[in-house]
Formats: structure tokens, sequence, C-alpha cells
């Protein structure tokens, strides 16, 4: 069984350069997930390629809409072709062990895992020069999902163009995740790059997003933990004000995410001190500590005890 994490990004993807393949507009930032995986197992079949949800202690199982389930099959149909594997059959079976399809980068840790499984079976049948080549198999991942070429590297990604790279940042985080819904989303990922286009907001994103990256990387570096946190925050309204503005406009924040997020902002105006706080394209809640604040996160996380709480401390 091959499993591959989650990622978050910091400064964010959002768009994609038409025609390319999923190709992004920017360069963006994430840190993995590592205690948020997805599990999958590759098994020989008969007569057609087929996927199923996998049932195994501690995994969710996965309910994949039917065109979920054609795009999951239809990138282990390009990989079978890279590999040029013809007339052999498989049966696939995946799960996470955390909620999919709400924020979470569900699709990110499915098409990783889904693209190192094929690897490492087709590398068995016909063997590839690039079969064990990261780069190249983060660039193929990439194909079924881009956000999913960041889940080959920890703890650090930087994505440009092709695939993403490891960064060699030394801060070691900690994540929790708020979890306000776990319902699938009304929008899809792939439907916000589209919708958020169209928002006059965009015009000026990509200067954006590489300026904060700069600025972002530098203070990381420097580990000024409260200048580093003020260019997320700012990174996380930025995304957000592109889906409001877009045609026709959406949302994924609920009333409980500005709730919430409002609290997260008055706890560092009053203490200059806290965690950083991000969303993905849903309503939960990211939040990283440093990881001199470890003992101090496991107090504060239990303000949130109404709600369902992934702490990665919780996973070991």
């Amino acid at each position: 069984m091959i499993s591959s994490p989650s990622n978050i990004a910091l400064i964010k993807y959002m768009g994609k350069i038409e025609g390319s393949g999923n190709k992004p507009t920017n360069a963006s930032l994430s840190y993995t997930l590592d205690h948020l995986r997805t599990y999958i197992q590759i098994q020989p079949s008969v007569k057609i390629d087929s996927w199923s949800p996998l049932q195994a202690d501690k995994i969710q199982t996965l309910n994949l809409s039917d065109k979920g389930q054609e795009k999951f099959l239809n990138h282990f149909r390009f990989l079978k072709n890279q590999w040029k594997i013809d007339n052999q059959f498989f049966k696939i079976q995946s799960g996470n062990n955390f909620p999919s399809d709400c924020g979470l980068a569900s699709s990110a840790s499915s098409f990783s895992a889904l693209t190192l499984a094929a690897a490492e079976v087709f590398q068995k049948i016909n063997p590839q020069s690039f079969g064990e080549d990261i780069k190249e198999l983060s660039k193929l991942s990439r194909k079924g999902s881009g956000s999913s070429c960041r889940s080959f590297y920890a703890p650090w990604a930087l994505w440009k163009e092709e695939f993403a790279e490891s960064v060699p940042l030394t801060q070691k985080l900690h994540s929790s995740v708020v979890i306000l819904e776990s319902g699938k989303k009304s929008v899809s990922s792939s439907e916000a790059h589209v919708r958020v286009l169209t928002s006059p907001r965009f015009q000026g994103r990509v200067q954006r997003a590489e300026l904060k990256l700069k600025d972002l990387m530098i203070s990381i570096q420097a580990q000024t933990w409260k200048e580093s946190f003020s260019i997320i925050w700012d990174e996380l309204w930025d995304m957000h004000d592109l889906f409001h503005t877009a045609k026709p406009g959406f949302t994924y924040l609920t009333d409980e995410s500005k709730e919430i997020l409002s609290a997260l902002e008055s706890q560092w105006k009053k203490q200059n001190h806290g965690p950083w706080i991000t969303l993905d394209a849903g309503p939960n809640i990211h939040l990283l500590f440093n990881d001199e604040d470890l003992k101090w996160a496991k107090t504060y996380m239990k303000q949130f005890n109404n709600y369902t709480v992934i702490n990665s401390w919780d996973q070991k």
C-alpha cells in the first residue's frame, strides 16, 4: 500500500494557464501536511480499470462521484500510456484518513498517491528512465491535479511551472485544522480556478503573488514569525477576494469561518503572537504553529473542542 500527504499552500496557486495541463499562473509555496494522507492499493484485474473505496483501519470510506471516479481513472490511463502498459487492467482502491472534497487538498494527496502507486507497479512491468525521478513524477501528477505536484516533497515545496521542488527552509511547523464543514464543496477547486480569471482583482494578481512569495521566503528564512503571519494573512484574503469578485461570484466562507477568523485576528492584536492562519478553497481553517510553541499550541487548541479538529501532534 502506498500513501502520500496533503499540503497547504501559504502563497496560493490560483488560476491556470489555459491548455497547459494545470500549469499555474503564479508560483506557490506549500507546507506538507504529513499527517493527512491518501492510501492507495493497486492490484491486477481483468477487462477494465476500476476504482473502489479502500476498506482499512483508520481510513475514511471515500464516496467518489461518477465524475470524480472518471477523473481519477483518466489520470491512471494517462500514466499507463506513459509507461506503455497495453492490454493490462487494474483494480484501484483508495481512501483518506481525513475528509475529502471540503478544502483540505484531498486531490493533492489522492493524485500524488495514485502517481506514486502506479509508478511502483508499472516500473516492474516496463521500467522507464523517468519512473523513479521525483521531479518527473511530480510533473506527471500535476496533469491530474495541480497542487498534487507539491506533495512529493517535505516539509516545504515550491511550484513554479512543470513540477515542484524541495525548498531548503528549516522552519518546522505543527498543523491543526478546524473542520467546520466536511461535506462536498458547492464550487469545485477546478471551477474556482476558472472563475477567478473573471475577477477584476485578477489583474495584478500574478505580480502580487510573486512579490509576497519573495517576501515570505525571506521572512521564513529569517524566522520573523509575525512578519510571515502578516504575509500569509494578506494572501488568504487576496484569494477569497478573487472568489467574491468573480463572475459569478462565490464564497467558501461560512458565518462560523468568519467568526473564528475574527477571533484569531483579535488574538494576534492582543497578544502580538499566534499561529499562522490560512484556508484552502473551502471553509475549514488551517493553523500552523512553530516548534517552540508546541506546548502552548496544545493548550490553545482546546478552545475549539466544540469542533472536529485534526492536530498533527495527535496523529503520531
